[in-house]
């Protein structure tokens, strides 16, 4: 069942947004065709540290990154990104406090990761990393309530590590399925709306944990 899911992972993006989105994802990856694998790593590690400030999704630029770079030099590149977006993040919400949480991930995210991380503590790092925005807000929140950097930095060091060589791995595979474009869209996807139903359903949830 697990490899038949996996395998699954290309007819995805063809169901949620149709072959022309996904041709246009594949245009715009032989565009990038030319650049050298130095060049890619510093975009990717780029678009990754500031994916804190922006919605990047990460998911799919570490998909990418395995498919052009392969999973080990792919891995690296996502890995350092992700932290350094991270610890970004963490740093500037520990400096300047809730308010600037509140700006970057919205007052409501905020409200439900605090109910989740009164349920969980710090272990709400691990339990949002692959989840977009549930992720940003989680370190934000982290920040502003002044949680120790002994404390954050092994679970989002490691947690970032695990990401970064699952989607690379995934890149590197169907890169040599000739399926990259879609499982670059699939990756972007699925864990956002993932994060979208969870996020509609964590109040209701963390409530129930409470009670």
């Amino acid at each position: 069942m697990l490899i038949g899911a996996f395998l699954l992972v290309p007819i995805i993006p063809f169901l949620l947004l149709g072959e022309s989105f996904e041709s246009q994802v594949e245009a715009f990856l032989k565009a990038q065709s030319e650049f050298s694998s130095w060049t890619h790593c510093l975009l990717v590690i780029g678009a990754l540290a500031i994916d804190i400030f922006l919605p990047i999704p990460s998911s799919a630029i570490s998909t990418y990154a395995g498919g052009v770079l392969g999973t080990g030099l792919a891995t690296v590149a996502s890995w350092i990104g992700m932290t350094l977006g991270s610890v970004i993040g963490f740093g500037l919400a520990r400096m300047m406090g809730r308010p600037f949480a509140v700006r970057l991930a919205g007052a409501d995210d905020v409200e439900r990761i605090e109910q989740f991380a009164q349920r969980f503590g710090p272990l709400a790092l691990v339990l949002t990393r692959a989840l977009p925005i549930l992720a940003e807000a989680c370190v934000l929140l982290m920040g502003a309530t002044q949680l120790s950097w002994r404390r954050f930095l092994p679970a989002v060091v490691l947690c970032n590590l695990v990401i970064s060589l699952t989607y690379s791995a995934c890149g590197e595979y169907f890169q040599k399925m000739d399926a990259l474009p879609a499982a670059v869209v699939a990756s972007g996807t699925i864990p956002l709306l993932t994060a979208l139903a969870i996020r509609k359903w964590m109040p209701k949830w963390t409530q129930q944990v409470g009670d």
